[in-house]
């Protein structure tokens, strides 16, 4: 019994695992991380030193405090000596990451569906067509009958009925 338990299992996460949704999930986190660290590339070479430059030249990465009260230069010298400190400026450099990887994906959906627009043909819709009703029940009758299948009365044709009109 404990073997069909198992067999039963296994059969059970495989066609989990290979559920369509699931692969398209996994193909997704890869190329979020292949993604992610790409911008994150982006923030600390290019956007880091330009906002470094606007701002006189400020080390975003040396931006600490130090829990002992000591003075260290950099972030490095002070976790060299074993102090623990609290990073604000390597967590202003998170926030500029997530606000560019936000920036980055906007832009990259709205161009997926600018071409998925654009490869869409515009369905015409056709415009829809008045029932035709029958005067005496109000019920709906075909446009080519001659009589109400409801009622039964006699149907003059369309034809007829648009010549009577004018």
């Amino acid at each position: 019994m404990a073997d069909q338990e198992k067999k039963g299992i296994v059969k059970e996460l495989k066609e989990f695992i290979f559920r369509g949704n699931v692969m398209d999930m996994a193909v997704g986190v890869v190329i979020g991380a292949a993604f992610s660290a790409i911008i994150t590339s982006l923030v600390s070479d290019i956007f880091m030193p330009l906002l470094s430059l606007l701002t006189g030249k400020m080390d975003f990465t040396n931006m600490f405090v130090a829990m002992d009260g000591g003075e260290y230069a950099t972030l490095a010298q002070a976790q060299e000596a074993g102090v623990a400190t609290i990073n604000y400026g390597l967590f202003i450099t998170q926030i500029i990451n997530f606000l560019l990887i936000a920036i980055c994906i906007f832009f990259v959906i709205k161009g997926v569906n600018r071409l998925m627009s654009i490869n869409k043909k515009p369905e015409e819709a056709e415009p829809e067509k008045e029932p035709r009703l029958c005067p005496f029940c109000k019920q709906e009758v075909a446009d080519d009958a001659t009589r109400c299948p409801h009622c039964t009365c006699v149907r003059p044709s369309p034809e007829q009925t648009e010549e009577s009109a004018e």
